[in-house]
């Protein structure tokens, strides 16, 4: 059933991953991007790496690609002529996916699903670590070093991007007619 399922999902990763590439529209593009974002984080929750999967959905699917879609709307780039085909299927499809949603929670409302472990640990039995507890242990133990320095490297490039964008703010202090920047001093008026 893995091999079935790496198969599936790495199908899943490629083809999003053109139709990224060859989709005109850029919104659609972008969430073809999510599609593949989330296809690769099953990969590597089918390759035992949950933290890296955790991330990978997170930061990427979450964060960078509200920052692509913000940079995208801000670009105002347009939008695609629909016809009323594609708004009834898209509605329907959308209704489709939301009952389904709601008939599982239902199930899982219905079967006494509840958070947190089904039978109380054993006394005295510690669980093994996992992949995230390994990850910390490792990050702040032995690569503690360039952990910091990564942390500081990006510090001083937020703190770069700050002064550079008030660096291009026009100066408030100009008259109205007359050019902003520097212009020609009190020596170079003369003739």
């Amino acid at each position: 059933m893995i091999p079935a399922l790496f198969a599936a999902l790495a199908a899943v990763l490629v083809v999003s991953s053109l139709l990224v590439v060859l989709h005109k529209n850029p919104v659609t593009s972008a969430l073809f991007l999510v599609l593949a974002f989330c296809a690769l984080a099953g990969i590597y929750l089918l390759l035992r790496a949950e933290f890296i999967g955790m991330v990978q959905v997170i930061v990427y699917a979450g964060a960078i690609m509200v920052l692509f879609l913000f940079v995208i709307m801000y670009l105002n780039l347009g939008h695609d002529v629909e016809g009323g085909v594609a708004i009834a299927v898209r509605r329907g499809l959308g209704w489709v996916v939301g009952a389904v949603l709601v008939v599982e929670g239902v199930l899982l409302l219905g079967h006494g699903w509840a958070p947190g472990p089904m039978a109380p640990p054993a006394a005295g039995a510690t669980p093994p670590p996992g992949n995230t507890q390994a990850i910390g242990q490792l990050l702040y133990t032995r690569y503690l070093f360039p952990f910091e320095i990564t942390s500081m490297v990006l510090l001083v490039a937020m703190v770069g991007a700050i002064v550079i964008t008030r660096g291009r703010a026009t100066p408030a202090t100009t008259a109205p007619g007359t050019p902003a920047g520097p212009g020609p001093g009190p020596a170079e008026d003369r003739p």
